[in-house]
Order: structure tokens, then sequence, then C-alpha cells
């Protein structure tokens, strides 16, 4: 190995150090700023999930659409779920009853339901970009 490549490999790894300590400061002090889902009062919890609902419902509607601001949406939303600490069973909850809610809809309007299953793809996305979030947020 040269001496150029092991020049490159040390301060690759001194700016891969200082990236990950201004990162590491950076999630702390969002963590610290954030009020998270447990330590909110049950009305207040109430009004955020409905937020949540509201902002996820959007979503849904767009998630097959060519709309550029979904992509914007989504990142918002998946951000207030993390950083607000919401438990995934209360995601998958707003999903399932905004599902049944369209079922009804296009049930009174005489259609079937069965693009809905469809957007079990919509629940996935939101999953994985959660995971990946936690995965990046764990300290090497």
């Amino acid at each position: 190995m040269s001496s150029l490549t092991k020049e490159f490999i040390a301060f690759k790894g001194k700016k891969q150090k200082q990236k990950s300590k201004i990162l590491d400061s950076t999630r702390c002090q969002q963590q610290e700023e954030q009020i998270f889902f447990h330590q909110m009062t049950k009305a207040e919890q109430q009004a955020f999930l409905q937020e949540l609902k509201s902002e996820y419902r959007q979503i849904l509607i767009n998630y097959f659409t060519t709309d550029k601001t979904v992509k914007e949406k989504f990142d918002k939303f998946i951000n207030a779920v993390f950083y607000a600490n919401i438990p995934v069973p209360q995601i998958i909850e707003i999903h399932m009853e905004l599902i049944d809610e369209f079922s009804k809809q296009l049930k009174l309007e005489g259609r079937g339901d069965e693009t809905l299953l469809d957007y079990r793809l919509t629940l996935i996305d939101i999953l994985a970009h959660l995971c990946e979030l936690y995965r990046r947020s764990l300290p090497k």
C-alpha cells in the first residue's frame, strides 16, 4: 500500500469520526428538543395522532400518483414518527383505520375494495424507512 493511500485512509477516517461526532451531537440536540410520545398528556397524544393520521391519509391518497410532494410528505411523516418515538403498532393501527375508512367508502359507492390491498406497500415502505432511521441512529 502506498504512503498516499495510507494518508488518504487516515484522512478519511478522521473526517468520518468528525462527521460522526457532528451527527451524534445533532441527534442528541434533536432528541432533547423533542417531546416523546409517552411524555405527552393524553390530549396531546390524541391531537398528535390525529395530525399524523391526516398526513398519512394524504400519503395514501397520493402514493401511486406522480405528485411531486408525496416524497416530501412521506419524509416529514417518517421524521415526525421517529423523533416522537411513536410505537410501530400505533403506525399500523393508523394504517388499518384509514384502510377501513376507505373500504367503507368504496362499498358505499358500490365499488370493490380489492385495490386497497396495494396500499400495503405504503405501510411496508413506511416501516422500512423507519427501520433505516433506527439503524442509522445506533452508535457504532
